[in-house]
């Protein structure tokens, strides 16, 4: 047999799949310094920058997801599947995976798809409460599924389940940084309470549009914002800024590559609901609203806030009301210090630390069982 390890990890399309990807990838490195690993990702998606970013080789398909509304649009996804299958199943024969890795999204169908039927061990990562669509068809082929919630033997066979938390960033928990210090990083002033507003890694345009509708007692407010647009929006957002005067107490970015440093800053955090993001908020402890998405596959980024939200672990504000009652919600909680230490201490004791180790030696036990090498 040959010892070379050799993983082929797919899927994408949002921060939420990828650095998890990126952290497992990671974890497998380090314990295998000799390890090949290839990403296989979605044409277009922010997979086919942040991955070689992180240092790793990808191969992009073109997938791409069903219109649901516009359903005579998906005569031309259905060419994509196929087309997709088979420059996966290129890239495979090419590649010779000891053991393939999914962590949901388009791309993680037709290369699961076909590592599987060519004989090769698949480790699927479900980051939800609620299983994403592609992870659940794929069940049924994969030796092993590692869950971050528990309940999941609703989609998934309880034998081949594996509870291991999602991986996170390595960067979020080595900041070596205080309080203090990080507020002075972004020019604000350590003195006042600091809320950390980010949409995930493509923005959020109620979270967006909740402040932006509140400039006037922004601008009155003891609190100062930290706010993380997303590049669709960021532009539009200035211009708004710019005509309403300057906002000394508001530092706008598209986009925060060191989110450890930005975390630190953060007395309260205002977020979507993505189960990599409340993973991250779990081991770092740090008290969240969650203002979930509407517009996610079986609402789970609702059913993944709820999980907090039941046990006093996390604020929860519907989408539908973040516009007329998210400002106000924020400002008051990040001037509760009873309310803050109650909701740090009830996220933390929901962390499960050292996840992307757990899932990498599962990924090395079964590239061990690959009776193709």
């Amino acid at each position: 047999m040959n010892n070379q390890l050799r993983v082929i990890i797919s899927g994408g399309g949002t921060g939420g799949h990828i650095f998890p990807a990126i952290s497992i990838a990671n974890a497998v490195r380090a314990m295998r310094p000799d390890a090949e690993i290839l990403f296989v990702g979605a044409l277009g998606r922010m997979e086919m920058q942040r991955v070689p970013a992180a240092g790793y080789a990808i191969k992009g398909l073109p997938i791409c997801g069903f219109d649901r509304k516009r359903l005579w649009r998906n005569v031309a996804v259905f060419y994509r599947i196929w087309k997709s299958q088979r420059l996966a199943r290129e890239i495979i024969r090419k590649f010779r995976p000891s053991v393939a890795v999914g962590v949901g999204g388009y791309a993680s169908g037709p290369t699961l798809n076909q590592c599987a039927a060519m004989g090769i061990p698949c480790l699927l990562q479900e980051q939800n409460s609620y299983a994403g669509v592609t992870n659940k068809l794929l069940a049924k082929k994969a030796a092993k599924i590692c869950v971050a919630y528990e309940g999941m033997e609703r989609f998934f066979p309880k034998e081949k389940m594996m509870l291991t938390g999602n991986p996170v960033r390595q960067n979020l928990l080595d900041t070596a940084l205080s309080r203090e210090d990080a507020i002075r990083q972004f020019g604000l002033n350590p003195e006042k309470k600091t809320i950390l507003l980010i949409g995930g890694s493509l923005g959020a345009k109620t979270l967006n549009e909740s402040i932006l509708s509140h400039f006037g007692q922004l601008k009155r407010s003891q609190v100062q914002l930290i706010w993380q647009t997303g590049k669709a929006y960021h532009t539009a957002i200035l211009e708004r800024l710019q005509s309403v005067g300057p906002l000394e107490n508001v530092k706008v970015f598209d986009f925060i590559s060191d989110m450890g440093v930005a975390y630190r800053a953060a007395d309260l955090v205002v977020s979507r609901a993505g189960a990599g993001s409340i993973s991250e908020f779990c081991l770092i402890g740090k008290p969240v609203v969650l203002v979930p998405s509407p517009n996610v596959a079986e609402d789970h980024q609702t059913k993944n806030a709820m999980a907090l939200a039941t046990k006093d672990a996390a604020v929860l504000v519907k989408d539908a009301d973040a516009p007329a009652s998210l400002f106000d919600k924020m400002v008051a909680l990040a001037a509760d210090e009873e309310q803050l230490r109650r909701l740090s201490e009830n996220i933390r004791k929901m962390a499960l630390p050292n996840s992307a180790e757990i899932i990498a030696k599962e990924v090395i036990n079964l590239a061990k069982t690959n009776e193709t090498i």
